[in-house]
């Protein structure tokens, strides 16, 4: 599978870094056993330039919009997504991408972009709790679910802030991949799977 993880200026570290090493780790540990990769994980981004991440971390992105593979797979971080959401050709993309995607991703507020893209109308959804009041005001169409650390609606799972992507990230390895490598990968991770999903 493809997993297309978006990159923006001023995307938080850990909401695209997380997902990154959770993917990849389960496909390297998948190699190990003699079993196929279930993922090819790879960055995108408006440009091929630099991105400048929160707290100035500059990431070089895998593909521009234009020579992005297809995705299986689209995981859209948050972080500060003002200045995302005043970019048309970017909320296209998302549009555009995440409605041919098999399944389609948030983490933290990342869920304004994909609700920008109109991909979660009338979808039960989550986000970070500083930021649930806002998505609420912001797309009345959804229900905004508090208080669990993603919502799984099929083919759109989105989740609440930062670390919370990582525990989505394993439910999503769960569920595409199997439970027992998600264990596994929580396991090499040293991370304690938290499943307060819905």
């Amino acid at each position: 599978m493809h997993a297309a993880i978006l990159l923006f200026d001023e995307v938080e570290v850990l909401d695209f870094a997380g997902p990154f090493e959770v993917l990849s780790t389960a496909s390297r540990l998948a190699l190990r056993d003699g079993q196929p990769a279930p993922f090819e994980v790879f960055t995108v981004a408006e440009t091929a330039a630099p991105v400048r991440a929160r707290g100035g971390l500059q990431v070089n992105p895998d593909h521009a919009l234009a020579q992005c593979p297809s995705p299986t797979l689209l995981l859209v971080p948050g972080g500060d997504v003002s200045g995302a959401l005043q970019r048309p050709a970017l909320i296209d993309w998302i549009a555009r991408t995440g409605a041919q995607a098999k399944l389609t991703a948030s983490v933290c507020t990342g869920a304004f972009l994909l609700a920008e893209a109109g991909l979660l109308r009338g979808r039960r959804v989550t986000t970070h709790w500083e930021d649930l009041g806002d998505l609420r005001d912001a797309y009345p169409d959804l229900d905004v679910v508090p208080g669990v650390r993603w919502v799984d609606a099929g083919d759109r799972v989105t989740s609440a802030g930062i670390t919370a992507g990582i525990d989505m990230s394993l439910h999503l390895v769960a569920r595409l991949a199997g439970e027992p490598l998600a264990l596994r990968t929580a396991r090499q991770m040293d991370f304690e799977w938290r499943r307060e999903g819905e």
